[in-house]
This record gives structure tokens, sequence and C-alpha cells, in this order.
């Protein structure tokens, strides 16, 4: 199944080396302008930082940029950067803030901490496939609303709303194979009384994947 693969959440890590305090602030985001805006969040949070070196990747439009801020050329950013190109992870931007704590780390040090950052940031992020799902809609009597949610999920599908009327109409997502799958569960459950419609189709992100 073609997709691609992003940050299953934010995330947020720290560690400490030759006393210069690192903290890592990972992202999922869609657009440029939303990844400058968390660098920017970061930078005014530890405004007291020497260092606020940062990378971001976007599937759309294959964007890639990336910064040392301050810190020797290709020390901090491009290593950062590699971490996601490795993984296959796109979508994310990483934030790495430096408190420098008065102990010179060199090039070779300051590469493998800040690639160290973004390792941490992404294996306490997790990660998840993003994939083609296609979404329904299940107009449901109340007395089996319980029952259906529950089945949506054993069949791998999500429920991403409810609306609530004279019955309750369930918003699912589900991929192709295990709609088909649920389909024929919700013909046996209900006795043939509750159908599926069809609501489009969109990209989504499956369960968590470790980092």
């Amino acid at each position: 199944m073609s997709g691609y693969r992003v940050p299953f959440q934010d995330a947020e890590t720290e560690f400490t080396e030759k006393r210069s305090r690192f903290i890592t602030n990972l992202y999922r985001v869609e657009t440029e302008a939303e990844a400058r805006a968390k660098i920017e969040e970061v930078r005014k949070r530890h405004y007291d930082a020497r260092h606020h070196c940062w990378c971001y990747l976007l599937r759309e439009g294959g964007v890639v940029r990336y910064s040392d801020d301050g810190e020797p050329q290709g020390t901090a950013g491009q290593p950062m950067l590699n971490v996601f190109q490795r993984q296959e992870v796109t979508n994310a931007c990483c934030v790495v803030t430096r408190y420098f704590g008065g102990v010179l780390l060199g090039a070779g040090g300051l590469a493998r901490a800040y690639g160290r950052g973004a390792r941490d940031g992404l294996e306490a992020a997790g990660s998840a496939w993003v994939s083609l799902w296609t979404l329904w809609d299940l107009p449901c009597p109340y007395p089996l609303l319980e029952r259906v949610k529950l089945e949506i999920a054993a069949r791998g599908g999500v429920v991403r709303g409810t609306d609530y009327g004279a019955e309750a109409v369930l918003h699912a997502a589900f991929s192709p194979e295990d709609a088909a799958d649920f389909a024929l569960r919700l013909t046996e459950l209900s006795a043939g009384t509750v159908a599926m419609a069809p609501a489009g189709e969109e990209y989504l992100p499956g369960p968590r994947e470790e980092g």
C-alpha cells in the first residue's frame, strides 16, 4: 500500500552532555508556515538559550530545510536531518535547543549530540504510516451504537465523529480491506438493517510504530 511515514505525536526530550543541556522538541507539521511557527515558539520559550538548531521535512513539494543557528557549519542541522531521512520520516519539524555548559564539544561531539537529540525525539514521538483510508457514514439505532463502535475498532477502523439525532450517525474511516470486512460484519450484526454510505477518501495516519 502506498503512503508515507510521519511522527505519531509531538515529543520533548532532554539530555546533558559535558554540562551542555540539549532539549529536543519534535512536531508533526503539514506546511512550511507551521514549521516556522513551531521553531519561533521554541525560541520564545527558551529565549535565554544560546542555540536553537532545527530541521524540517515536508512531503508536499519535497521541502527540506535546516539551520546550525551559530554552531559550526554541518554540526547540527544536517546531523539532525539525517536521522529523519534514514528513517524515511517526513512532515516533521525538529528543534534542538542548547544551553551551553562551558565545555567545548568539538565538531564531532556536536554532530553526535545534535544527532542524538533528533533520535531521542523521534523515539519518544514514535511514527505512523500514513495511507489512503476510505470514509463512511453509518446511520445507527441507539441500541446498537456502542456495539457498532466496538466492532469498528476491532476491525481496524476509527470513529472520527458522531452526529446525534433521531438515530446516531457514525463517521468512520477504514483501510479499503478493513472496510469490506466490516461491512459484512455490520450486515450480520444488524440483520441487514444498517448499511454504510461512502463519504470519500483521505490520507490518515495509522497506529503508532516505535521511532
